[in-house]
């Protein structure tokens, strides 16, 4: 009995052994302090060095062991580690990382006398009533200096006894002899400071000239640590995203509004659809950083385009739905709208093909900053969760030359292709011609039939090919296209930002286009719409309408200036169009001017032609407004197939129009002043704001309530 009571304890202690040992798959979300989940935080197996990063929702999974060690990362919070026990679901909250400075103090006129110190400090504390609220410091004082890593760009600085010190008041700030910012001093560890003192008055300016009339803090670390450094090697050191530089560097390809056409001289209005929306993450880095939107950088369609709008599953052979609306302009009197909508076809994820994807990345030198490379990893491994076992990645780089840093891997190795990405590092000159050539050319001897073979190039769009004209570039990119690859391009960073290269390729590579200017974009255009973004149901398709005289006496397309087609365009299968992915929708807007309205507008319009007949000679499509065709090819097809749609001479009232007619009509007029359009009279943000609250509807990620604070935003810059 004895005998049989050890062998059961022998047993019961293995398979406690064997159980502890085993693997398992634990899974959770990631949260802050609000209860909102944290895209792109790396999960770390400290035993297996096994990692993972949570998606757009905040949610991960990694194997591990009881006893293993999970480390939870991410820029701007602290590190939190939890050590795997029972459960297989763990959730984890993160704290911001806040640096405090917690009561420095500071000697008014630098003095070194701590007799004195005290009896300054002693009388000023007696005279604070007395005094105004607003006078300099004299003598010792309590400073904090409260700093969030990632959210705040610079400090919240409070002084004890004086007010706090605001960008009007804030005071000039030198760390170990160097000419520094407040963010800059707000990031330093308080356990490297050994000194901080205050100056004022003419024992600041005598030493610091006019920059010092509010007063220097002086900050002395103990082992001088940032002794020597330049403004970008000190933000680098203490890992501060730079202050957006002004857009004096930045490039924009320019462009003309479309005017008003006649419908009896130009009834064919043709033009290819457009699913890139890099314009609008680009305003919106403009107008979060105070600063004035280049004209030239507002494509309109790209900006409506960047929401999305609740059309119909096709549902027929076709791999996209057609839906049309007509309502009154909300900034022209008496003219009408005239919305396209199109619905493409939701793949499910397990039915989508085989990936062959080759990343191209910019490692020059012009990446060095935190909101170019850093990102753009960060981005890119968002990019690698979402891939399958069949799909494989090749990772090309260029700088002053071209190599390929990693061979097409399969999409479950993620932690090679992961660690691949972290080793990227940037420096050099940018001779991008010869990676778009290495790039292609992997991509191609990798080439699956019928499967989704893409270039995906991430870059700021600083670099050269042949010699570096937008046209030599243009040439070697439709060469490229034949190849049967498309192209994603990904653009990255301020200041120097060529967005007129990234716009080019786009357009003419079989491509779509993002702006990445934070990791939450990069979670949305990545992760979240990963299907759209990656997979085309059709390309090269092509808008046609044949506006009726007998209804429309002109009309213009809103937008699309860069997209427009000749009319014998629409039948020519060798002309390239735009590219539709799986579930994406696409907008277009015309407004249009009803036959005998009087319109200042039509000013410039041709008069009726002597030798050819304009008028209308028929009565029999009096009911019908326009006809509308679109033709559009297989992915992997070379002939169009078209399709045809009567719009109806029907309009509603904008009070009465659907909430996308009336958010994506917003969303152009917001475009159109930010482009200070000539052809719209009312050009009021309060009657912007009005209409696309009206809109907002279907809102779940809270985009069209960003746009809607955007707006308000940038009446104080417009």
């Amino acid at each position: 009995m004895k005998s049989l009571k050890l062998i059961s304890s022998a047993i019961a202690m293995l398979v406690c052994f064997v159980t502890i040992a085993q693997e398992r798959t634990i899974t959770g979300i990631v949260s802050d302090e609000t209860q909102q989940p944290i895209p792109g935080v790396t999960v770390l197996n400290q035993t297996s060095k096994a990692s993972a990063y949570t998606n757009f929702d905040g949610q991960y999974s990694i194997q591990a062991k009881t006893g293993d060690m999970l480390v939870f990362s991410f820029l701007g919070y602290k590190n939190q580690s939890q050590k795997i026990q029972n459960s297989n679901i763990i959730n984890i909250k993160l704290v911001p990382d806040n640096q405090t400075l917690n009561e420095v103090v500071v000697m008014g006129y630098g003095t070194s006398n701590a007799e004195y110190e005290d009896r300054s400090y002693a009388r000023a504390e007696k005279r604070k009533e007395k005094r105004d609220k607003s006078a300099a410091p004299q003598g010792k004082m309590a400073m904090q200096v409260t700093s969030n890593a990632l959210y705040m760009p610079s400090p919240n600085v409070v002084v004890r006894g004086n007010a706090s010190v605001s960008p009007k008041n804030e005071p000039m700030y030198i760390i170990d002899g160097v000419p520094a910012k407040a963010n800059q001093m707000a990031k330093i560890n308080p356990n490297d400071i050994d000194n901080v003192s205050v100056l004022k008055d003419k024992a600041a300016t005598s030493i610091y000239g006019t920059k010092a009339t509010n007063g220097v803090v002086v900050v002395s670390t103990k082992n001088e640590l940032y002794k020597n450094l330049s403004e970008k090697e000190l933000d680098k050191k203490l890992n501060i995203m730079p202050i957006p530089a002004e857009p004096t560097q930045e490039d924009y390809g320019a462009f003309v509004e479309n005017a008003f056409e006649s419908s009896k001289t130009a009834p064919l209005s043709t033009f290819s659809i457009d699913v890139d929306n890099a314009s609008y993450t680009n305003i919106r880095r403009f107008l979060n950083n105070g600063q004035q939107v280049p004209k030239d950088a507002v494509r309109v369609e790209e900006m409506v385009n960047f929401f999305k709008y609740t059309y119909p599953q096709p549902k027929d052979e076709n791999p996209f739905s057609i839906n049309t609306e007509v309502s009154d302009s909300p900034w022209n009197a008496n003219n009408k709208i005239l919305k396209i909508g199109l619905q493409g076809k939701n793949i499910p994820t397990n039915d989508l093909p085989a990936s062959n994807l080759v990343f191209l990345i910019d490692v020059s030198g012009s990446m060095s900053d935190m909101n170019k490379l850093p990102l753009l990893k960060q981005s890119l491994k968002i990019l690698v969760n979402e891939l399958r076992a069949k799909d494989k990645v090749a990772i090309v780089v260029y700088a002053g030359a071209a190599g390929m840093v990693l061979p097409p891997t399969s999409g479950d190795e993620k932690k090679t292709i992961i660690d691949a990405l972290d080793k990227l590092q940037s420096g050099g000159s940018t001779a991008g011609g010869a990676g778009i050539e290495l790039a292609y050319k992997t991509a191609t001897e990798n080439f699956i039939k019928g499967g989704n073979n893409r270039v995906i190039l991430a870059t700021d769009g600083d670099f050269n090919v042949g010699s570096s004209s937008n046209t030599d570039m243009e040439k070697l990119i439709e060469d490229k296209r034949k190849t049967g690859v498309f192209l994603t391009c990904l653009g990255y960073g301020m200041g120097n930002y060529k967005d007129s290269k990234m716009e080019i390729l786009a357009d003419k590579g079989n491509g779509n286009y993002a702006y990445i200017d934070n990791i939450q974009e990069a979670n949305r255009f990545l992760g979240k719409e990963f299907k759209g973004s990656m997979f085309a149901i059709a390309k090269d398709v092509k808008i046609q309408i044949e506006f009726n005289p007998k209804q429309v006496q002109a009309y213009r397309l809103i937008g699309y200036e860069n997209r427009k087609l000749r009319a014998e365009d629409f039948k020519n299968d060798a002309i390239d169009a735009g590219e539709l992915g799986s579930n994406h929708t696409v907008t277009a807007l015309y407004e249009i001017i009803p036959a005998g309205v009087k319109s200042n507008y039509l000013i410039s319009l041709v008069d009726d032609l002597k030798y050819t007949k304009t008028e209308t000679i028929s009565s029999n499509y009096t009911n019908e407004l326009a006809t509308i065709k679109f033709r559009y090819k297989k992915p992997d097809g070379d002939k169009s197939i078209e399709m045809v749609q009567v719009i109806e001479n029907k309009s509603a009232v904008m009070e009465k129009a659907s909430d996308d007619m009336k958010f994506s009509t917003a969303v152009a007029w917001f475009g159109l002043k930010l482009r200070d359009s000539k052809l719209i009279t009312d050009k009021s943000s309060d009657e912007i704001v009005k209409l696309a609250k009206q809109g907002n509807s279907n809102d779940s990620e809270g985009y069209k309530a960003e746009f809607i604070r955007l707006v308000e935003t940038s009446k104080q810059y417009n």
